[in-house]
């Protein structure tokens, strides 16, 4: 069969700029589809493209024409979910393939994508199960059995099994499609910490449970590692990428799994600098760990700190205290390991909790401070506590870099003061990396 994924362009918009003509709160973010490459990786004996519309938004119709697909895969994040139903209707208006939802969105909230549009919906993890879906579709067999694959349904009445996932949906055997987007490699980048990146998993899911979170509704709640030779094949793979991401919600959940992984880069002397995600509990009680891994090419660790208060840590069933976090960051400056710290905005903030954010990065000196807006994604828990208090209800808007709840401040001015944060931020990375520190 002929198989075509699609990466839906950036699509999100802006409450700042289009009300208040604020420009430099919308973030462009472009990294490679690695979601699709996965899945790619286990669809052997199919003709597969990808056309990735965040690196080339116009060659969606020539990479159709050119193929004549029998099965459209669009994956799509919240802010992109309109658009991946616009791609489907669009599709569905000039030809009739076969069009199948997944991502993080088709995930956490199914029923958004029960549309005429779609014929089927994927959620959490696909890579086996959704070639198990194409192998049906291919036989002509029923498709309405498959763990985690949904048929959608004119009357709307969306029922699936749900799916017990295991380390069998990694697939990991089957290594990533790189090659369907080498042409887009020069425009895969990771600004502000090192050029151009590639992407590799080394795990999925997540050992917490976050209230803000969507990372579980992929695995059920399952944390799931990949096997050591997997991650090895896929990183010699990108033998001409400087930097390597691990775009895992926590690299190191389990323990023993990245000591060893961490001995075997070593070991491979493949001579690349890491940028992985990791709690700042796990740094405070592995140290050793991180020293591990700084030899082995660790050079940036992404840590969500999300607050510098306790009381709202626990808000967000953080698991975690501001105590650990100041810890953490202390060991990994020792250690030499860059530090990205993730935090969230409320939308109740004042000037006095934007001022005490800003001290504190300043204080702690982290390399590169993002700060998001606390958004409520529809299936997680903050969304069913937010739900009643939620007045933006279009999901173009669910960027991270608008307030879908009111705000406490009046909204220009908390959006006027959540600009200057981002402009102070941006400004500390380029005189940190004016340095020549990499």
């Amino acid at each position: 069969m002929k198989i075509l994924l699609v990466n839906p362009p950036n699509s999100g918009r802006s409450i700042p700029e289009e009300e208040y003509g604020i420009t430099s709160i919308k973030m462009i973010f472009r990294g490679e589809p690695l979601a699709l490459e996965v899945i790619a990786g286990n669809l052997t004996g199919h003709e597969v493209c990808i056309a990735d519309l965040k690196a080339e938004p116009e060659v969606l119709w020539e990479i159709f024409d050119g193929l004549q697909p029998d099965v459209v895969g669009i994956t799509g994040v919240t802010c992109e979910a309109n658009t991946v139903l616009k791609i489907a209707q669009d599709i569905k208006e000039r030809s009739n393939p076969v069009i199948v939802a997944g991502g993080h969105h088709a995930s956490c909230d199914p029923e958004f994508f029960n549309s005429e549009y779609v014929d089927y919906i994927v959620m959490g993890l696909g890579k086996l199960s959704f070639r198990e879906l194409v192998d049906a579709i291919e036989s002509g067999r029923a498709q309405d059995g498959i763990p985690g694959v949904a048929k959608t349904d004119a009357a709307g009445h969306l029922s699936y099994i749900s799916r017990k996932y295991s380390t069998d949906d990694l697939v990991d055997n089957k290594a990533p499609r790189y090659d369907l987007v080498e042409k887009n490699r020069e425009k895969y980048v990771m600004s502000g910490v090192g050029g151009k990146a590639g992407y590799v998993a080394t795990a999925f899911g997540c050992t917490n449970r976050c209230y803000f979170c969507s990372i579980p509704n992929m695995t059920g709640g399952k944390y799931l590692t990949c096997s050591i030779d997997a991650v090895l094949r896929d990183m010699k793979m990108l033998e001409d990428v400087p930097m390597i991401r691990f775009v895992d919600a926590n690299s190191f959940g389990d323990y023993h799994t990245a000591k060893t992984l961490g001995q075997k880069i070593l070991e491979a002397d493949l001579n690349r600098h890491i940028v992985a995600d990791v709690r700042s509990d796990t740094v405070v009680k592995y140290p050793d760990l991180f020293k591990l891994w700084k030899q082995a090419g660790l050079a940036a660790t992404v840590i969500g700190f999300e607050e510098i208060s306790d009381e709202r840590l626990k808000q967000y069933n953080k698991r975690n205290d501001v105590a650990t976090n100041i810890a953490a960051m202390g060991i990994l400056r020792e250690i030499g390991i860059r530090i990205i710290g993730d935090f969230v905005v409320s939308p109740d903030y004042t000037h006095k909790e934007y001022e005490q954010l800003e001290t504190f990065v300043n204080e702690h000196a982290i390399d590169l401070p993002i700060p998001s807006i606390l958004t409520p994604i529809p299936g997680t828990p903050l969304h069913k506590t937010l739900k009643h208090r939620i007045t933006v209800h279009d999901l173009d808007y669910y960027t991270f870099t608008n307030a879908v709840v009111p705000t406490k401040m009046k909204e220009k001015e908390f959006y006027e003061t959540y600009s200057a944060l981002l402009k102070s931020f941006l400004g500390h990375v380029r005189t940190y990396t004016s340095k020549g520190h990499k």
